[in-house]
């Protein structure tokens, strides 16, 4: 390793949180010469036992690898991601249907999250030789000093430290957030429960280790006012998850008895239930859990910046709540070598960038969760996927079907959302032609897509 200069020794960084965002920054700020120290609320995952289903699988996409490439890390992600290049939708009799996510080779990749959690804590070990202390409560922060305070979970000692800045990568519920810039004047905060809950279920793999479904797919079973996903893990196991209302007709108050789940399991995912061999301990052994979206602004302040779900939290649905904190590094990355290291214009620059960035990708995940849960069985929607395909293959310069400038591209989300608006009023009028079912790949449909694009 090459030796580091004194006044690059002097440059120092604090990251509160330890998760996926926070393990990543620290390999940027260490390659651009920082001390990082790393403060976790939690004990170190790695040393409890790591099973799959404790968490929503988490879908790594372009942005996150990009990210991941960028300090030269994603060889050790690569190891524990799996492949998925379209959806595969169960209906009620057990049928499938295939719809590809993108073009030819074009995936998106599970990984479970508590494992890439692991691997990236070693990364920024060894990759960012930054020191991670666990059980560090934050409990206070200066902001313009640079000072953040902390209480040890299991001692109860007080202590504080001092850097040259400070990262807020605490998550959905920072407390970074919470204990420094909600005390902000002019500080806007909104957090917003969608109606929606979700809890897992393991899946596990056959007797001989093989899989009971396609591991190299994200399986849904499309109900309209509630879904079952299942996204596959390394053993052989998938992670599945029940997201539907808390209250209502068809909604988790309704499942209050072992008889009840298992009824409804049998009339609603039959093919689920017949290969599950113990739903019931799966489903006792699984809280059930809220989804909240978090806006906020500014989101830096002095020498502290939010970054991930402390800035931006989102609700799962477009698989972009690591990508966007990932991406986070990469932007923040960049403005850090074009200010040359200018805290004051960096901060500011990388919140202008980013704000648009971090509430279209709110917009966009509920906006999926309704094409996950209510279309994606439609023969109708699945008929305009199919005339957005063949466009984009005629005219890939002109028209990047939203889900793929999303999951297959850098273009910035809040673009990606306008241009996703202006597709969809497009397709609505080419869907309304009374003959559009015979007429779906003629020259006509071509170019009345092209005009309305002038």
């Amino acid at each position: 390793m090459e030796k580091k200069s004194l006044d690059t020794m002097e440059k120092n960084a604090i990251i509160v949180g330890a998760g996926l965002v926070g393990s990543l920054w620290a390999v940027y700020l260490s390659k651009a010469g920082y001390k990082v120290t790393i403060y976790e609320r939690r004990r170190d995952i790695r040393k409890a036992e790591i099973s799959a289903g404790k968490s929503i699988n988490l879908a790594l996409s372009e942005r996150g690898w990009k990210a991941l490439k960028k300090v030269g890390v994603e060889k050790e992600i690569e190891e524990i991601a799996i492949p998925m290049t379209g959806r595969i939708m169960h209906d009620v009799e057990g049928n499938e249907t295939y719809q590809p996510y993108g073009k030819e080779g074009q995936a998106i990749f599970s990984v479970s999250r508590a494992g890439i959690n692991a691997k990236m804590m070693d990364i920024a070990e060894t990759a960012g030789n930054a020191q991670i202390h666990y059980n560090k409560k934050c409990i206070d922060v200066d902001l313009e000093a640079g000072i953040v305070y902390l209480e040890d979970a299991v001692t109860g000692e007080r202590t504080s430290d001092k850097a040259d800045v400070i990262f807020g990568a605490d998550g959905a519920f920072s407390a970074v957030r919470y204990n420094g810039m909600q005390k902000l004047d002019r500080f806007n905060y909104s957090q917003n429960y969608i109606a929606d809950g979700y809890r897992e279920l393991l899946l596990p793999a056959n007797e001989d280790g093989s899989y009971k479904l396609d591991k190299n797919a994200l399986h849904i079973w499309p109900r309209g006012r509630f879904m079952l996903i299942a996204l596959a893990n390394e053993d052989g196991s998938f992670t599945c998850t029940l997201f539907m209302p808390f209250e209502g007709e068809n909604s988790f108050e309704k499942l209050t008895s072992d008889e009840a789940v298992i009824n409804f399991f049998k009339t609603t995912f039959p093919d689920f239930y017949e290969m599950h061999p113990d739903l019931i301990g799966s489903w006792q052994s699984h809280p059930l859990s809220s989804l909240a979206i978090i806006r906020c602004y500014p989101w830096t302040s002095g020498k502290v910046a939010l970054m991930g779900d402390a800035a931006h939290a989102t609700v799962p649905f477009y698989g972009q709540g690591m990508n966007a904190g990932f991406e986070d590094c990469t932007v923040m990355g960049d403005l850090m070598e074009k200010h040359n290291e200018n805290w004051t214009e960096i901060f500011e620059a990388y919140q202008n960038l980013r704000k648009p960035d971090g509430d279209a990708v709110q917009d966009l995940s509920v906006h999926n969760y309704y094409v996950m849960r209510d279309y994606v069985a439609d023969p109708k929607f699945l008929l305009q996927k199919k005339i957005e395909k063949r466009f984009s293959e005629l005219y890939p310069d002109v028209w990047i079907p939203l889900y793929s400038q999303v999951s297959f591209t850098s273009i910035r989300y809040s673009e990606a959302l306008a241009a996703g608006k202006k597709q969809d009023n497009i397709m609505k009028e080419v869907m309304d032609r009374p003959d559009i079912e015979e007429m779906w790949d003629s020259k006509e449909v071509e170019e009345s897509i092209l005009a309305a694009l002038q």
